[in-house]
């Protein structure tokens, strides 16, 4: 293997090499197709394209980590990028791969159960896909792909923030993370001497607080002028707040001392050495809203059973990426699109 493909890690590619691929080898939309409203950019999760008096909303994501209700996960990571750009999920496909040596009849019915019953209750047809048997896999891995619609007027992007905007977070950090980790890990938690209470209760972190935005995206764009919203997975908070500010041209200041995490978190990030601002965090909703609105906002969510804060500004791109401590000291805010949980894979 030669000295460049020893560079690569698990993870997303760093950004510099995903912009170098994204300049060289995509289409130009703006010559070839200008129905695509938005196609392939850093920080934008979700490709648009018009369709008439509508937007088509198309998004593609893999599940990789996580193994335990691999189906419901698939659904609800692509379910999760379509609607932080305002659009209602409508059709899912899915590309199912199985492990060889690990496949058996309960585990395919499983996951198809699991995709049709999850997609059932948010109203998604599930249109299709391909399923097969494939060597070299130690796990299932299904990678989703869903389209949804969304008024032309309602479209929100990642690349939409503007400085002075506030950011606001909901539910806290690390809540995807936690479940994986209780569902994938929990037999080393047990030998370390954690209870199985405490182990059921990261592994429910995937149902409470849940890794679903949906709810607290669709209120938010329903009742209020959202600027931008970013679903944090793959390098958690951190690599999502510098995503939304790089696809906005934008600096950033985050509030360390504003930001929620809970007990359980908490706790992991002690046991596996994790950060829990770079630990994938999908069920976190990050909003960006003009400053007259922010407390309206928070308000509303919490009204509506939905923990959120505001934990930073959108300033200035010359101002760049910066995080002041609980401490007072403003510091560049460290951020690593290898997420923090590859560490234990």
């Amino acid at each position: 293997m030669s000295g460049s493909q020893n560079k690569f890690q698990i993870g997303k590619l760093k950004h510099q090499v995903l912009l170098k691929l994204l300049k060289n080898f995509v289409s130009n939309t703006e010559i070839d197709d200008n129905r695509v409203i938005m196609g392939s950019k850093l920080g934008e999760d979700a490709a648009v394209i018009d369709i008439g008096d509508k937007y088509l909303v198309a998004k593609t994501d893999p599940i990789t980590f996580a193994t335990d209700a691999i189906g419901y996960y698939v659904v609800n990571i692509n379910v999760n990028d379509i609607v932080c750009t305002g659009a209602s999920p409508k059709w899912f496909q899915s590309t199912i791969l199985l492990p060889e040596k690990k496949t058996n009849a309960e585990l395919i019915e499983t996951i198809f159960r699991d995709i049709h019953d999850t997609c059932e209750q948010m109203h998604i047809t599930v249109i299709g896909g391909h399923t097969e048997v494939t060597s070299n896999l130690d796990r299932p891995i299904i990678v989703g792909s869903l389209l949804g619609e969304v008024e032309k007027e309602k479209l929100v992007l990642t690349s939409g923030a503007e400085p002075g905007n506030d950011i606001i977070l909901t539910k806290g950090l690390f809540i995807e993370g936690v479940s994986i980790i209780g569902r994938e890990k929990g037999e080393f938690l047990r030998k370390k001497g954690y209870s199985d209470e405490f182990i059921d209760k990261c592994k429910d972190y995937l149902f409470k607080p849940g890794i679903s935005i949906y709810k607290e995206a669709v209120l938010a764009n329903k009742n209020f002028v959202i600027k931008a919203m970013h679903d944090p997975t793959e390098g958690g908070f951190a690599t999502g707040i510098a995503e939304m500010a790089l696809a906005s041209e934008t600096g950033v200041l985050i509030d360390e001392k504003n930001i929620k995490i809970l007990p359980e978190p908490m706790e992991l990030s002690k046991v596996f050495n994790l950060d829990p601002l770079n630990t994938i965090s999908s069920g976190s909703l990050l909003i960006a809203i003009e400053q007259e609105f922010t407390n309206e906002l928070i308000e509303f969510l919490k009204k509506n059973e939905i923990y959120a804060e505001k934990v930073g500004e959108f300033k200035s791109n010359k101002e760049g990426l910066k995080i002041k401590s609980k401490q007072g000291k403003i510091k560049l805010l460290k951020y690593s699109e290898r997420d923090e949980i590859t560490k234990i894979f």
